[in-house]
């Protein structure tokens, strides 16, 4: 069987020392839209974008975590144990979980394991974890949901549904936030190398008619927006945020995010469409916990 759900969770944790410093926090805000403001006369100047491009002021936003030393979140695929067809594998969900502020300037060791295997029947689900840690303690962890088509069936756990319903009341904050016709480009640059959101021709053997866009460049846009909406744009009041990628985005779509905040504990519900395609969903079961 090529997962054996018993030797990849007993398997040793794989170390890595990782390292990254403003350079790398601003290519990765500038890939996700950072730098100009929708509807504003001017966006070009807006100076509260300097927090997230300028290097006297910069924050880091948590998402970044999915890209800290060049990392995407599939180290686990390479576990003892799993050994399966790539071609067969989707991103089906992301959570980030910050123990304090990501610094500007950093260097840390990084653990991965496969954290949980669960048997879907038609597919099996990984939960693949990266943690991360520095000389003050621990800074991050990572779960990265990867679904491998035509793998389940081994009598193995269900696991959690990961599915909350959609709140029935009109959402608290609305906005749209425009994918720049280059923006896989540019997110592609933070090492996440894949051709399919660059090569016309690769796209089109995936089934695609264009390059799509990384889910986890949607994954950042979002949470750059509900920080900026709802946070003052304050990321270090962000405590973990989590997405389930629901369907593609195409660069040069719009993106219409939806919030409600009236929810218990400061979290703040989000779904996220793609509002050219008659408000196609591709990020569902979405939310951030904050301060």
């Amino acid at each position: 069987m090529p997962i054996d759900a018993e030797k990849a969770l007993a398997a040793e944790p794989r170390t890595s020392r990782i390292g990254w410093d403003h350079k790398d926090v601003q290519l990765y805000h500038l890939g996700i839209g950072a730098g100009t403001r929708p509807g504003l006369a001017d966006p070009a100047v807006d100076p509260g974008e300097l927090r997230y491009t300028l290097e006297s002021r910069l924050q880091v936003l948590p998402s970044f975590a999915t890209v800290a030393g060049a990392g995407t979140g599939m180290a686990g695929l390479a576990s003892p144990g799993i050994d399966v067809d790539l071609a067969a594998v989707l991103h089906g969900g992301q959570s980030v979980r910050v123990h304090r502020p990501i610094p500007v300037k950093g260097d840390a060791v990084q653990t991965s394991e496969v954290a949980a295997v669960y048997d879907k029947g038609k597919a099996a689900v990984l939960v693949l974890r990266t943690e991360a840690a520095d000389d003050d303690g621990p800074l991050w962890t990572n779960d990265s949901e990867i679904f491998v088509r035509g793998e389940g069936g081994f009598g193995g756990e269900r696991g959690p549904s990961g599915r909350t319903p959609r709140p029935a009341t009109a959402p608290d904050q609305v906005v749209e936030r425009p994918v720049r016709p280059d923006q896989a480009l540019l997110y592609r640059l933070s090492g996440d190398w894949n051709p399919l959101h660059a090569d016309p021709g690769f796209a089109a053997l995936a089934g695609f008619d264009r390059p799509i866009l990384h889910g986890l460049c949607t994954y950042g846009i979002t949470l750059k927006a509900v920080t900026d909406t709802l946070l003052d744009g304050d990321a270090s009041r962000i405590r973990s945020y989590r997405a389930r990628f629901a369907g593609v985005v195409f660069p040069g779509e719009t993106l219409r995010i939806r919030m409600w905040t009236a929810t218990a504990g400061n979290e703040v519900r989000v779904e996220v469409t793609a509002a050219e395609r008659n408000d196609a969903v591709v990020l569902g079961d979405t939310s951030v916990t904050h301060s």
